[in-house]
């Protein structure tokens, strides 16, 4: 066999992806702007570093998730314990704040998502007023700190997942609660 090889020019690949993330509009009152790029807008602008955890709001799923949850917010429906079953980022927390609702509490099983989060809520401390959005932890529905009653449940996980969590789902959520699931 004979092997040829080719040099490639030098790239910073760390920070080169940043040239395909740009501001998105989500549903009518929402965008979601990188933390490195201006965007004039008079939409609520929910400020992301993309980063190891899901939920940048590029996928349909987080965007439809969150265009929900303008709809719920215009019905007056955001007012009571919200979880957010899975949350990555918590990109979905902080729009259900930014959207009005109260008492939000937010997890993943995923150890990067804690420090995700954290961020995320440093990133739109302009929005926040001295407020915090959310709490949050890294466990699962199993995890006491996700004992309901909730009045609404997001849950932007796979499929296969949200089916298995379904039972559990039912046991902490209010009766004539909601449920958003995407995944």
């Amino acid at each position: 066999y004979t092997v040829e090889t080719e040099g490639v020019e030098q790239e910073d690949w760390q920070n080169g992806w940043r040239k395909y993330y740009h501001p998105m509009d989500i549903g009518s009152r929402l965008a979601i702007v990188p933390s490195w790029q201006e965007y004039d807008t008079d939409r609520v602008k929910l400020i992301l570093d993309p980063g190891l955890a899901f939920g940048t709001g590029g996928h349909e799923t987080t965007s439809l998730c969150m265009e929900l949850l303008e709809d719920l917010a215009a019905e007056g429906r955001l007012q009571g314990p919200i979880l957010d079953i899975g949350a990555g980022t918590g990109i979905l927390s902080l729009a259900a704040h930014l959207l009005g609702g109260r008492q939000l509490r937010a997890f993943d099983i995923d150890p990067d998502c804690g420090p995700a989060m954290a961020e995320l809520i440093e990133f739109n401390a302009h929005l926040l007023k001295g407020t915090r959005p959310y709490d949050s932890f890294v466990g699962t529905l199993d995890d006491p700190r996700a004992d309901g009653p909730y009045t609404g449940l997001l849950a932007n996980i796979l499929l296969v997942t949200i089916q298995e969590l379904l039972p559990r789902m039912a046991q902490v959520a209010a009766p004539g609660g909601w449920l958003i699931a995407s995944g």
